[in-house]
């Protein structure tokens, strides 16, 4: 009954065909679906609860749900069991089963009238056959109508006492009786007709009592408590709707009353009201602070509860949680429904004493155990519940606005471990199970593989954890690579050593001689035809072509202004700057690579401090003229004879120093391209080559750029932020190496 509330999931199964593929998300995947996020905002315990929050895409592809996800889920699940199910069943359902019974007497009502006139004619043949029977058959009507005016009169106190001790003795005596009068087998002296006029009589009486019931059905019931039926199977349909009743009722409050009511005595309801007596003795005393003695309680009256009570805290909770699905039912209802209901609930309970001890239960627990969980729920659908299923899906609701409440606060404070997977399972689905077991296992994999460290409160990126993001800045822009995007760019200098190629050439003096055996060997026996010892001149020499690489000194200039935070173009750049560090360390680790950024003052940022700089690190002012002396300074350490600015920027010199002050000029700014355009012409004289990336498609600053590249000789480039590690890369690659011809 439970489960029918529960997701119901579908899967499909096929023959393994080696196309499938299993879940491989690993801590290496998952720093890659932060990379992003961390690199804009440089806090790596707020990315992580941004991801999870907001789930990320595995490195198949494939989308992994986040707790907005898990929640909209649980949300729609919700709705789903709103919109499927109506409350007004509950009475229907009662209902129904009260006009089965009913039906049934009326018809045993009937059967019984048709069995005595049948008995009657049978009496007047056999009186015609044989008169001397007629004295043997009078007195046994007026004898069997005592007895059922008597079982009329006295069945009122015989019904209720019927109720408490099984119903047995009177419903045994009442059968037998009219089992008699049915068979003809009548005391001597009693009139026939006047015994079938008196069963009329009765029947006549029964019927108006079935037809003047009430309309609702706790009207019903409590009026047919007291009804002494004349059919044994409505009297024992009427009993078993009755007990279960009475169970659904009180299991509102145990557990475990659905075993222990069925055969209840007088006996039983008396230990019962001992039973709630002292569990609101240790209710009240745990309200005052005491520690109550629960084992001897649970020693005394363990059989009124289910399983799974440990402790009073238990026990509390259960009893909590079955009290506020009788209520999310009741408050459900509408207020004639909720009133029905609530009358038959008091008719059930039946004992006074035990109604009072009862609620003030029910304030026990609420003084002990307050919860401010919505007990209210507008059902839409058009499937009719019983009372049993009605508490069983508001037990069901209640679990999930309990998960919703935990999982919004895991949102907000990151701590996933309080969540249930197990719950999520029975209430949502295994999908969303299994997605909840990951989510709550990406910090223990990202600790485990080396990838960040906790300090305290604080996670932090180790250094694998570093290269690790600089190796995605990198795959991300060199997975957007074209073929031949650039041409060759001829290097000022030739630098040491040699990657051979695969391509070939014939020998130059000067070359490394790289020989290719194979079509040296060839080239002579072409030239001179075939034939041993072999004749090679100068000119059969083929030797494989080679790449001169050069080592050369960089500084990466990094606008970080408030414009490139306002138009999007700061993380780009960032990107762009960690991914050209990663590809030096990696690739050309004799290279040497200064991070400079620059806005109202510039400064310099260690590679392994790249990383933590965040977005909101950006000021006023684009002060090129500090950014270039400074990276000026740099460059002089360096022993490289290749050196180079690569300059990332959305705008013009807004920044200038007088006096040693440096000020913030707009929308005059001819005294910071003055000076900025004085720097360019230093860096040139010290052969230093300036190329700008320019992020904006400003006339203005077009004219500036193309200004700065004609006094340096070097190169502008305009660029959108999507292809700006494009240029850089690439053109960083171009000018370290060439072919040699």
């Amino acid at each position: 009954m439970f489960d029918r509330f529960r997701s119901r999931k579908s899967f499909r199964y096929s023959r393994w065909d080696g196309s499938q593929r299993f879940d491989d998300l690993d801590a290496g995947s998952i720093l890659d679906a932060l990379s992003d996020d961390y690199l804009r905002h440089s806090d790596l315990r707020r990315a992580l609860e941004r991801m999870m929050r907001q789930g990320f895409r595995g490195p198949d592809g494939q989308r992994r749900m986040g707790l907005q996800d898990l929640m909209d889920r649980l949300r729609a699940q919700r709705e789903r069991q709103m919109m499927r199910y109506n409350l007004s069943g509950v009475m229907d359902d009662i209902q129904q089963k009260l006009e089965h019974i009913k039906q049934m007497e009326r018809e045993g009502i009937q059967r019984r009238l048709d069995n005595a006139s049948g008995n009657q004619q049978s009496q007047d043949g056999q009186q015609s056959s044989a008169p001397n029977d007629k004295g043997e058959q009078q007195g046994q009507p007026s004898a069997r109508g005592e007895a059922d005016q008597r079982g009329q009169q006295g069945q009122g106190s015989q019904q209720r006492q019927s109720r408490q001790s099984g119903q047995s003795g009177q419903s045994g005596q009442r059968g037998q009786s009219e089992q008699q009068g049915q068979q003809g087998d009548a005391p001597d002296g009693l009139d026939p007709d006047a015994l079938r006029r008196m069963l009329e009589n009765i029947a006549n009486r029964k019927l108006q009592f079935l037809d003047e019931l009430p309309g609702d059905p706790s009207g019903q019931i409590k009026q047919l408590s007291e009804y002494d039926f004349m059919d044994d199977q409505a009297r024992q349909e009427f009993q078993e709707l009755l007990q279960m009743l009475q169970q659904q009722v009180m299991q509102q409050y145990f557990q475990g009353m659905q075993q222990a009511i069925q055969n209840m005595s007088p006996e039983d309801l008396t230990r019962m009201r001992e039973m709630v007596r002292a569990l609101n003795q240790m209710l009240r005393e745990r309200a005052q602070g005491g520690e109550p003695d629960f084992d001897s309680f649970m020693q005394q009256y363990g059989d009124f509860f289910g399983p799974g009570i440990n402790n009073l805290d238990d026990l509390i909770e259960q009893m909590r949680r079955q009290q506020m699905a009788m209520q999310a039912v009741m408050d459900s209802m509408s207020a004639e429904q909720r009133e029905q209901l609530q009358q038959m609930v008091d008719d059930l309970i039946g004992d006074d004493r035990l109604r009072v001890d009862l609620a003030e239960l029910a304030m026990n627990l609420g003084m002990v155990a307050p919860s401010d969980a919505r007990t209210e729920y507008r059902l839409t659908g058009d499937e009719p519940l019983s009372l049993a299923e009605a508490m069983s899906l508001m037990g069901t609701l209640q679990e999930m606005d309990e998960l919703d409440q935990q999982i919004q606060q895991a949102r907000r404070s990151g701590d996933l471990d309080a969540l249930d997977s197990d719950k999520m399972r029975d209430l949502v689905g295994e999908e969303e199970a299994e997605a909840l077991r990951q989510l709550q296992s990406l910090l223990k994999q990202l600790e485990d593989e080396g990838m960040i460290q906790r300090h305290g409160d604080r996670y932090e990126l180790t250094a694998r954890g570093i290269r690790r993001i600089g190796q995605k800045a990198l795959e991300d822009i060199f997975a957007q690579l074209k073929k031949d995007a650039f041409g060759q760019h001829k290097l000022p200098q030739r630098g040491y050593g040699g990657e051979r190629a695969d391509d070939t050439k014939v020998y130059a003096f000067g070359d490394p001689f790289h020989l290719h055996l194979e079509r040296t060997v060839m080239n002579g026996v072409s030239r001179a035809g075939s034939g041993t010892p072999v004749h090679l001149d100068a000119e059969d020499f083929e030797v494989y072509r080679t790449e001169h690489s050069t080592q050369s000194a960089t500084v990466l200039m990094l606008d970080m202004s408030m414009s490139m935070l306002y138009n999007g173009l700061w993380m780009p750049a960032k990107k762009v700057a960690i991914a050209l560090e990663s590809l030096i360390r990696g690739q050309f680790p004799r290279d040497q690579l200064y991070i400079v950024g620059f806005s109202s003052r510039a400064r310099e940022f260690k590679p392994e401090q790249l990383i933590e700089v965040s977005e909101w690190d950006s000021d006023q002012g684009t002060n090129m003229v500090h950014g270039l002396m400074l990276a000026r300074q740099l460059l002089a350490r360096s022993r490289n004879t290749n050196k180079q600015i690569l300059m990332v920027t959305d705008g013009g010199p807004t920044v200038y120093n007088e006096g040693g002050e440096w000020y913030f000029t707009w929308p005059d700014t001819r005294a910071a391209e003055l000076q900025t355009l004085r720097e360019v012409r230093r860096c040139a004289r010290d052969n230093v080559a300036i190329n700008v990336f320019m992020l904006s498609d400003d006339t203005y600053l077009k004219h500036f750029v193309n200004q700065m590249a004609t006094v340096n000789k070097g190169r502008a480039f305009y660029v959108s932020p999507d292809n700006l590690g494009e240029y850089i890369l690439i053109d960083y690659l171009n000018n370290r190496q060439k072919h040699v011809h």
